[in-house]
């Protein structure tokens, strides 16, 4: 498979707005997944990166983490996804084989922390770039992008009815809100629960608190 070119809206630099732009974007190499993006969230966690607050935060990038799409291509050794599988991408990868993820303690997993954090595929590298400068990753999704390339670690596989125009927000603020009455305050039938806020993540904690 060779390079694409795959429309985005990329963020030069803080403070700065997205550019829609024309960028290349590398095949998938091993253990990755090409991913045609239908549908993307906006969170704020966006918007708190690209005004420059985020210590991780690195320019120029190609935000977005609230996403669902279709499976386009597979790179070397993926074996749980197959071309035209929907898919969800996640910012928090489970590679099911660290002390964390065998501990149910998935959302710790630390396979590709390090690389992630920098805006750079597992490698080292990133496979957006524009006239030969590279762009970076975020959050190792990028979703604000047709086209992008994810770990298959950091993919989920759902149900191809399920309306992607919906479940891409399942990649963050739905599984914030949920979680964090479910798995962090541990919530029980007959439990009194206050919330303060009711905006997506606010009303995700609704649902899972009932």
């Amino acid at each position: 498979m060779k390079m694409i070119k795959t429309r985005a809206a990329v963020a030069w630099g803080p403070n700065q707005p997205l550019s829609i732009e024309e960028v290349d974007l590398m095949p998938p190499q091993k253990g990755e997944v090409l991913v045609r993006i239908v549908a993307t969230g906006v969170c704020h966690t966006d918007a708190y990166t690209l005004s420059g607050k985020d210590p991780e935060g690195v320019f120029p990038a190609i935000l977005g983490h609230e996403g669902g799409g279709v499976v386009e291509a597979v790179g070397e050794g993926v074996t749980t996804l197959a071309v035209g599988d929907h898919v969800i991408p996640l910012y928090t990868p489970e590679c099911g084989e660290c002390k964390y993820c065998k501990s149910g303690k998935t959302n710790l997993c630390q396979a590709i922390r390090t690389t992630q954090g920098k805006g750079l595929m597992p490698d080292g590298t990133t496979r957006f770039s524009k006239d030969g400068k590279p762009i970076f990753h975020y959050m190792g999704t990028s979703t604000f992008s047709e086209y992008t390339v994810v770990p298959e670690i950091s993919l989920a596989k759902i149900n191809k009815e399920a309306p992607l125009e919906e479940v891409c927000l399942l990649g963050c603020g739905v599984t914030t809100g949920m979680g964090a009455v479910m798995n962090t305050a541990k919530v029980k039938k007959g439990d009194t629960v206050a919330i303060f806020g009711l905006g997506g993540i606010g009303l995700s904690a609704v649902i899972g608190a009932v």
